[in-house]
């Protein structure tokens, strides 16, 4: 059986002359790709193996209802939203997710610029969805992950130093990066998806495969929904590049690049953030912190963040061994600890990030309140360390292997934990 794949105008279509059938999904760029038997869930992201026999409590009718349901109120939402934008007033309200938002949640939402913002209990109080295009069964890439950088995100911007340059376009482009950063995340990274042959790493050619995915995505449901319709073609299409352009620095690989630009701007002290094209760097900036900034949570929300991403990273290593792939850096719950990781990743990819936006801030309160969760949290998981990794004297991991340029690398092969 043949599959033949079609990227075009904002579109894919997938095609199987076997069966006439015929599968349109949204996505962008223009390719032609020419696959064998390959899978679609939702927007194709989903590699080969069904992530479903990892967990097979939930029967097949419950798991389509909960699809047509969540799929009619992101249509309502979409709907209501751009006619909105539109400026067409409604005849009757919409009711649909009313009682979301009462009591307890709504008072919530009052605390939703504070960094102590409990994003566990928000989603328990509102089975909130940004939801349609991200997988609840990711245990760390769904959409609870997208709804905290977006908060995160939401505290960024109103930092003194950046606020005040920010036009309305720039706060709506670094939101909605934010909540759609991670949209279709297929719950596996990029060397995974590049070992296993998937369409995806093929079509992108091996380069930033998710983030790709992730924005041409988005760009995608903008266009179902008819969100930017109003707009001039020329605007959607520079909000459409902006987006991209947010989104792919997201990419961990891409970490070194930006800290070097970032460091040598505050160094030099030439950030004109009244030029468009400074602000933008700095929106992808904040957008990188807030997709990395779980360390720097309290311990109590900075530690399920932390079991869930490794339970994500395990099971992908489950996946490898099952079908005798190498196990990935960091997927192996065997030698891979929670602690290990963790500590790994605040030393070199947080710290120095975060320390170079308190910089930038001037030090601000939410800066400094950040840099102490994540120096607490990090003694926290090295009191977790088995005896023998304990810290050496200099407060780095004492571990016996590897030096820090082997460690560093093998942390940035990976997702952010």
């Amino acid at each position: 059986m043949s599959c033949l794949m079609v990227e075009r105008c904002g579109e894919i279509l997938f095609e199987n002359p076997d069966q006439n059938v015929k599968c349109v999904c949204m996505l962008g760029d223009v390719r032609l790709r020419g696959q064998t038997g390959v899978p679609a869930e939702r927007r194709g992201s989903y590699p080969f193996i069904d992530f479903r026999l990892l967990n097979n409590t939930t029967h097949s009718g419950e798991i389509g209802t909960k699809k047509k349901v969540k799929r009619l109120l992101s249509f309502q939402r979409y709907f209501h939203a751009s006619r909105l934008l539109r400026g067409i007033i409604p005849q009757a309200p919409l009711h649909l997710l009313d009682e979301d938002y009462l009591g307890q949640a709504r008072h919530m939402l009052s605390k939703v610029g504070m960094w102590d913002f409990d994003i566990f209990l928000f989603d328990r109080l509102t089975n909130v969805m940004v939801q349609e295009d991200y997988h609840s069964q990711n245990p760390y890439h769904n959409a609870v992950h997208a709804a905290d950088v977006t908060q995160a995100m939401h505290c960024y911007l109103k930092e003194p130093k950046l606020a005040s340059f920010l036009t309305p376009l720039d706060i709506m482009l670094g939101l909605l990066a934010a909540a759609a950063h991670d949209v279709d995340h297929p719950g596996v990274n990029q060397p995974f998806l590049i070992k296993t042959n998937h369409h995806l790493a093929n079509l992108y050619q091996n380069m930033s495969v998710l983030e790709n995915h992730h924005w041409r995505s988005t760009i995608g449901m903008l266009r179902e929904s008819r969100l930017l319709a109003h707009l001039p073609k020329e605007m959607t299409q520079d909000i459409e590049q902006q987006l991209g352009s947010l989104i792919l620095a997201t990419d961990i690989n891409r970490q070194n690049e930006f800290l070097t630009r970032l460091k040598a701007h505050l160094h030099n002290k030439d950030l004109r953030l009244e030029e468009v094209h400074d602000r933008h760097f700095m929106l992808q900036i904040a957008l990188k912190c807030a997709d990395i900034c779980n360390p720097c949570r309290i311990w109590e929300m900075s530690k399920q963040w932390s079991e869930r991403v490794c339970e994500e990273f395990y099971r992908q290593g489950d996946l490898e061994q099952k079908f005798e792939l190498e196990i990935s850096p960091l997927c192996n719950q065997q030698k891979d600890s929670i602690p290990s990781i963790q500590i790994g990743f605040m030393t070199y990819i947080v710290e120095p990030l975060f320390r170079e936006w308190a910089h930038f801030t001037g030090h601000s309160a939410l800066s400094e309140s950040m840099l102490s969760h994540l120096a607490h949290n990090k003694a926290q998981w090295k009191s977790l360390l088995p005896k023998q990794h304990r810290t050496s004297g200099d407060g780095s991991p004492d571990h016996k292997g590897p030096g820090t340029e082997d460690e560093e690398q093998t942390v940035t092969e990976g997702d952010a934990p």
